[in-house]
């Protein structure tokens, strides 16, 4: 039976869970998840564990934060004055909002402090800095 290697499409399960134990994402209750090794569709870490899988195995993967999504860059968070929100909003830290600074492009960010005058907020990926743990089954190497 081969075992998966860099440019092999493959086919699984897992379930992503954080060192305390909450799920933040599972492909079990959906379709098998495909992806290509060696093609940058994953993380590093993710990659790096499924390589030498055989199909029908099961393993349980430990990624630290760096190859994962990496540490928080102090450029992805932004201090905006709470006068440009519209009034009716109701802020609250850890709410999530979208956000369309001027080249248009949106971005995903989470409010972290409000003061009287302004708000802070976070556009770096909800994971970062977090070491990640996967229970992953290998279904086929297509």
């Amino acid at each position: 039976m081969s075992a998966v290697k860099l440019g092999d499409k493959v086919k699984l399960h897992y379930t992503g869970k954080l060192k305390n134990g909450r799920v933040f994402d599972s492909s079990k209750e959906k379709d098998p998840f495909e992806f290509t090794l060696g093609t940058d569709q994953v993380i590093s870490g993710f990659e790096e564990g499924v390589l030498g899988m055989k199909k029908g195995e099961s393993k349980t993967v430990t990624i630290g934060f760096k190859k994962a999504y990496g540490a928080k860059n102090q450029d992805m968070f932004a201090t905006l004055p709470k006068a440009d929100f519209p009034k009716s909003m109701k802020l609250q830290v850890g709410q999530h909002m979208q956000l369309q600074p001027g080249d248009g492009q949106r971005i995903s960010v989470v409010i972290t402090t409000i003061t009287d005058t302004e708000v802070t907020v976070d556009g770096n990926h909800p994971l970062a800095e977090e070491d990640l743990i996967f229970e992953i089954e290998l279904l086929e190497i297509i």
